[in-house]
This record gives structure tokens, sequence and C-alpha cells, in this order.
């Protein structure tokens, strides 16, 4: 039996303080702790390094306001798919929820997961996880899928428990990346003539200043996110812009404290060549114990990242289905716990099919930043075209207006295209198969909008 209408509702159970805490959760991963090591070797100076995080953090920040005023306007389920339903129309937004729920949102999960289980493989309890099971699966992909279905089923039991734990994550998220900063600075071992070395085996140039900012981009990846449960967040009209620029600013800071105390610690050339700077600068400053403490504070990290994920992730899916444009069933919203558990389980369902069939995600997590960008850039530039239609009367009440208009959006719709063309040429392999996957989606819009009329009409004849 279908649900009555006010059923397919969720309740607007996140505050400002949840909200924060998706961005800046979901923002800080791996990424800070690893991407020195590919911006180094890219760039092989600390000016040019710092020149990348600037210039990556101005952009994310120029996203992140530009998506402030769309979304404090429209408040909406799926976020980035409702404002391009309503400034492109069904088709781009079915491309874009197609893209999201096929490959991004599935291999990021995946990737996370992945990486919980390698943090866990560091320490000898957990040896156990790199022993195969039968040919192609190991225990930790099993360990992995289970860690997919404990998150997919907190984000079940409740938005606001979901949010709240996310909260204390964040917390600690936060204190261990000071932590880490703090180490560093007094651990005794650290000299200013770092920030002086170059990396002689750089690539350099303008490819290699591209290939540091999508490696500084991805670290920053995932502000986005919050505006899928624009629907459900209290005050959106005020929380949103605070937790999209808020959250994006503390990022920022935090990675240019972190960026800067692995450099005091560790030259150019051990950066550029260490497999992780951060574990690298903190066994120098304090030993094996603190690293051991750094692992079980990335395991806290990773889970962060994803709860935050996996809760914004399945809105967009669940969006879809409430405006007919996908299979109704996504629309379910639990009676009991008012989450959209249908959408969380099959976003769950698909990443430990990844999970299952796939032990390494780097080549596959590739394959979704064409599209990323592509969606970013029309997102961003949809903001004139509500600006044009909209009235008077509707831009004097416009409850946050993105500071630098028109020259701000502008510059990042810019970027993500020179973007775009940089990472084509660079990766000709992945941007093809990326953009493959975005255009089957066209076909199968039209199959399911023609399914659904031919069953409207099947339904009038009967009548």
């Amino acid at each position: 039996m279908a649900q009555p209408e006010a059923e397919h509702e969720l309740p607007r159970v996140l505050t400002a303080s949840h909200a924060t805490s998706i961005v800046v959760g979901i923002i800080i991963g791996s990424g800070i702790f690893l991407v020195p090591r590919e911006m180094m070797a890219a760039v092989g100076s600390s000016v040019t390094v710092y020149a990348v995080w600037i210039v990556g953090g101005l952009l994310s920040l120029f996203g992140a306001m530009t998506y402030a005023e769309i979304s404090a306007s429209r408040p909406k389920y799926g976020g980035e798919y409702a404002f391009l339903r309503e400034a492109y129309g069904d088709l781009t937004a079915f491309v874009f929820m197609w893209t999201q729920v096929t490959i991004a949102k599935p291999s990021s999960i995946a990737s996370i997961a992945a990486g919980v289980v390698r943090v866990l493989g560091n320490f000898s309890a957990f040896s156990f996880l790199s022993l195969p099971l039968m040919p192609h699966v190991v225990y930790g992909q099993l360990v992995a899928i289970a860690f997919v279905w404990l998150i997919t089923g907190l984000n079940i039991l409740g938005t606001r428990k979901a949010g709240n734990t996310q909260r204390v994550l964040m917390g600690l998220k936060v204190a261990m990346v000071l932590t880490v900063v703090g180490i560093c600075v007094f651990g005794g071992h650290g000299s200013v003539a770092n920030f002086s070395t170059h990396h002689p085996g750089a690539r350099g140039g303008f490819a290699g200043f591209m290939v540091a900012l999508i490696a500084a981009l991805w670290a920053y990846d995932g502000w986005s996110d919050v505006t899928h449960t624009a629907g459900e967040i209290q005050n959106p009209q005020r929380s949103l812009p605070f937790a999209l620029v808020g959250g994006v600013t503390i990022v920022g800071i935090l990675y240019m404290l972190t960026n800067a105390a692995i450099q005091y610690v560790l030259p150019a050339t051990a950066i550029a060549t260490a497999e992780r700077p951060a574990v690298a600068a903190i066994l120098l400053s304090a030993g094996p114990a603190a690293a051991w403490v750094f692992s079980i504070g990335l395991a806290i990290s990773y889970g962060s990242t994803f709860i935050g994920s996996s809760l914004t992730g399945a809105r967009i899916p669940f969006a879809a289905a409430r405006d007919g444009l996908f299979f109704k069933d996504l629309a379910y919203v639990h009676p009991r716990f008012k989450t959209p558990s249908r959408a969380l389980i099959l976003q769950a369902t698909l990443s430990s099919v990844l999970l299952l069939l796939i032990n390494t995600f780097q080549g596959l997590f590739s394959l979704a930043i064409f599209s990323e960008w592509l969606f970013y850039a029309a997102v961003t530039a949809s903001v004139f075209i509500f600006r044009r239609r909209e009235t008077p009367a509707e831009a004097a009440t416009r409850p946050y207006s993105v500071w630098g208009y028109p020259v701000v959006p502008a510059l990042f719709v810019i970027a993500a295209a020179v973007l775009l063309v940089f990472s084509f040429a660079d990766q000709p392999r992945n941007s093809l198969i990326g953009t493959a996957i975005i255009l089957l989606g066209i076909p199968l819009h039209f199959f399911l909008q023609k399914r659904k009329r031919t069953k409207a009409d099947s339904l009038v004849a009967v009548k």
C-alpha cells in the first residue's frame, strides 16, 4: 500500500551545529594526511604548496558561498539534485542523481570503509584482515562491508541520533588534527629551515600546479553534501550559510596548520617520497607510541566522514523518487524512525557490492572526479539563472547573498571548467568512463518516464 503524501516527509531535526559538523566531518578524512605527498611531488617547494592550498581553499569557499545563497532560498530534499531540477529541468537532475547513486556515493562510501580496515591493519590484533577468505576476497572486505551496514543502521535509527554522533566525532576529529600539529611543533625535531627546501624531482610548471590543485581540492571535497539534508535542517535560511561558509573556513585553517606542522618536521624531498607524511612526521617527533595513537584518531576521523557521507547520499534518490523521476519505493519513510530507510539500504547494498568485487578504490573513485566537478560547475552557474528569474520582492527578501556576485561564482565556474579540461587531458580514460556513465543516464531517464506515462495511461483506460 502506498504511503500518504504526508508520510513522504522527513522532519527538520538537524540544527546549525549538526549541519556544520556534517560539513567539517565529511571534508576532513584522510586527505590532509596523505595529499601533502602528491602536492610536494607535483610542485616541489613549500611556497608553491601553500599557494595551492590557498587557491584550493578559496575556490572551495567561493563554491560554498554560492551554494549557501542557492540552498538558503530553496532548502529542499536532495540539495544539488533539487537545484539542478529547478534550474535546468528533470533530465539534468536525473543524470546527476544517476551518477551519484551508481558511482559517486557507493565508491566514496566503499573507499571510506576500506580506509577504516587499512587503519585497523596497522595493529597486530587485526593482521588477519589481509588473509584470504576465498579467491579474490580477504577478511578485510567483509569487515568493511560490516562497517557499511553498521553506519547505515545508525542512519536508519534516526537522523538526529546520527547527527549527534557526527557532532561528537567531529569534535574528536578536530582535537586529533590539533594534537598532530602540537606533536610536530613541540616534538623537538622540527626546523624552520625545512620550509626553504625543494624537491628536485617535482613535475613543476602549470601541469604540476594543476596536479597539486586537484589533490588539494580532493582534500577539501565534501562541503556540498550538507545541502542534500536541507529539507531536514531547522532554520535553513541561517543554518545552511553558517554551516557551508563556516565549515569550509574551519577546515581551511586546520589544513594550513597541519601542512605547516608536517613541513616544519620534514624537508620537501622527505614529504614527496613518504607514503604517509603525517605518520612520518609523528614518528620522528614522538616515536611509535604517538603513531599508534594517531592510527586510532584516524579511525575516528574515518567514522565521522562515514556517517556524514552515508547520511547525505541517500537523500538524493529519496528526493528523485518523491518527484516521480526514480523508483517510487525509494521515497519510503520509515514510520517509526522517520528516515529514508529504503534509500539508505540501496546505497549500502551498492557499496557492499563494490567492496566485495574490488579491493582497491583509488581508480574507481577517480571515475567520479570528472562528473563531480561538472555538476559543481552546473549548480554554481544556476545562481545566475535563479537571480534572473527572481522578482524584486524575492531579491529584497533573499536570506543570504553570495559576497562578490557575480565575480565569485563566475571564478568558481571558470576554475571548474579549467579543472575539467585538465582532468580530461591528464586522465582521458577515467574521464571518458565517467562521461559514459553520465550519458547512460539519459536513455534511462526517458525509458523510466515513458514507462511511467504508459502505466498512467493504462490506469486511465481501466477507469
